[in-house]
């Protein structure tokens, strides 16, 4: 579905982290199937404004994929041909997407993966990024590990993320979109971060 000249008003460099509308969004995979690329089974997003998210905001949603799903991707996130059968296309949740992602700050833990599956529409203009894996990196460096389960039973909010999330677990596309929030929450909530610039954790607009 190609999206020509879209554009939005981005968040500016230098708003507070305290102001700044963020939208976190993750996908699950299909897993690679011979001679194609690998294709989305599943989306979740979760809104924030400053260090405040909005429950109300979650979206989650399987997604067709347009061929089978590779058994090694069934067994970590559980989801199989016959969840994804009736699903919707990506390309049919550009509304979706245009109206939660637009002029919003987009946040993931390891945002290629995300940018990737995006690229299904070209010229969308969504963004900047906040990557949590990069975040975590920089404020936590001596962190043994920088995954997302870890950091989130790292910074003790196993229990806040599976109450906003009540069902579900790891390999959820929502659940782990409201995870890298959490991570986020974190940062802005240290003393004086809510205050600091955008471009402070958002090395593209630096």
């Amino acid at each position: 579905m190609p999206v020509k000249n879209s554009s939005y008003a981005h968040a500016p460099a230098s708003l507070p982290l305290g102001k700044v509308p963020f939208v976190a969004i993750d996908f699950e995979a299909a897993g690679a199937a011979r001679g194609m690329t690998d294709a989305p089974v599943q989306i979740g997003m979760a809104s924030m404004l400053g260090s405040e998210i909005d429950t109300e905001s979650f979206f989650r949603s399987f997604i067709k994929p347009g061929h089978e799903v590779a058994w090694t991707a069934q067994r970590v996130h559980g989801i199989g041909p016959e969840t994804v059968e009736d699903a919707p296309m990506l390309g049919e949740l550009w509304p979706e997407l245009q109206r939660r992602l637009g002029g919003a700050v987009v946040v993931a833990h390891g945002a290629p993966t995300e940018k990737r599956y995006l690229r299904a529409f070209p010229g969308h203009g969504f963004g900047p990024w906040v990557d949590t894996l990069w975040l975590a990196r920089k404020v936590l460096p001596d962190a043994e590990s920088h995954r997302l389960g870890d950091l989130v039973q790292l910074l003790g909010m196993e229990d806040e993320l599976s109450r906003m999330c009540p069902g579900l677990k790891w390999h959820d596309a929502l659940y782990d979109a409201v995870a890298s929030l959490l991570i986020l929450q974190a940062v802005i909530a240290e003393p004086g971060m809510a205050d600091q610039p955008l471009s402070c954790i958002c090395p593209e607009l630096a």
